[in-house]
């Protein structure tokens, strides 16, 4: 391992963004008398009858829920997207706007209300991902979508309004900005190299092992060598797959096995249940083969040095540019030694 980088403030580069992240892991000891955050030590039923997500209750358009049993998805009550939206831009002078349609759906991994990914088994986060599959698939098929987000915002640091275990999916007509950066990064990487920037990422973090927290047959589970928040994680497939549909045989399940995994020893890091928002990145749905996409799925989760200490991105991170004091390689020690 390079000292010089667990010594000495430095900036990496995210090749996924091209951005740069500020590490100072000479400040990772630094006393802390900010703002701490409440842990709740609530057990949650099994079902709670006030709960919007849970099977047959009804939810506040008053739709009644089927009585689900593992997996539930349905059009989001209060979608941020429009599939009526009015088309229309704005063009005038340095002002500039246009309309953007969509749709937006929830998905409800598990009929359980005490439940979380990390609680779940393998099997049946495997449920979850053939769900995404098939809203990937059937969005990707209407002619208005050409990108499909699907992420989960998990805690009520994250800003989660309802503790049931649930993602959302949204899809929509143009590229997120996130999604902009690094389909334009893997282009130019793919049409120089003719190769996958992901991939050939992967190659070296697996022959260092600096990062790595865990792997199987089909996934990689690592903390990213630009990782911005504290114990961001990604889970990148070994074989080059634009998304989630490529999947093959076994590695539904080797995909949720990782996602077991990591959301587990996260609970087990700072012993409460881990917040996080977690995002799955994949290639458009515009009809393009975009053979220069790699999917991937990331952990950003902001808790920094236990479960009531969280990251701030304020000052200079608003400012100027992301910062981080741990290191990505001790980060993935304390995440590794706990899986």
């Amino acid at each position: 391992m390079n000292s010089d980088l667990q010594d000495y403030s430095h900036k990496r580069y995210n090749i996924l963004t091209d951005e740069w992240v500020l590490v100072s892991p000479h400040r990772a000891k630094r006393p802390w008398q900010g703002q701490n955050e409440a842990v709740s030590n609530e057990v949650r039923p099994s079902h709670d009858a006030s709960c919007y997500l849970c099977a047959g209750n009804t939810r506040i358009n008053g739709e009644i829920n089927p009585d689900y049993k593992d997996v539930f998805v349905f059009t989001n009550d209060f979608a941020a997207l429009q599939t009526d939206s009015k088309t229309f831009s704005v063009d005038d002078g340095l002002l500039k706007a246009q309309s953007e349609q969509g749709i937006c759906k929830v998905i409800c991994f598990s009929p359980d209300h005490s439940k979380s990914l990390a609680d779940m088994d393998a099997k049946d986060i495997e449920k979850v991902v053939f769900a995404w599959q098939n809203e990937y698939k059937t969005l990707s098929e209407n002619e208005l979508i050409n990108y499909v987000q699907i992420f989960e915002n998990k805690g009520a640091v994250m800003g989660c309004s309802n503790p049931h275990p649930h993602g959302q999916i949204w899809s929509q007509t143009t590229l997120p900005n996130e999604v902009y950066k690094k389909d334009t990064q893997q282009l130019a990487y793919y049409n120089k190299n003719k190769s996958s920037l992901l991939g050939d990422y992967l190659k070296q973090e697996l022959e260092k092992n600096e990062r790595i927290i865990f792997e199987n047959d089909a996934f990689v589970v690592l903390i990213p060598f630009w990782a911005v928040w504290p114990f961001e994680a990604m889970i990148v497939p070994k074989s080059h797959k634009r998304s989630i549909l490529e999947l093959e045989n076994n590695e539904s399940y080797l995909f949720a096995e990782a996602i077991s995994v990591l959301t587990k020893a996260y609970d087990k890091l700072f012993n409460t249940s881990f917040p996080y928002s977690s995002g799955i990145h994949q290639a458009p749905t515009n009809g393009e083969s975009n053979n220069h996409w790699h999917w991937h799925m990331s952990f950003y989760p902001p808790l920094l040095r236990s479960a009531t200490v969280k990251k701030f991105m304020v000052g200079y991170e608003m400012f100027g540019s992301p910062q981080r004091d741990i290191t990505a390689e001790i980060a993935a020690k304390m995440i590794r030694d706990l899986v």
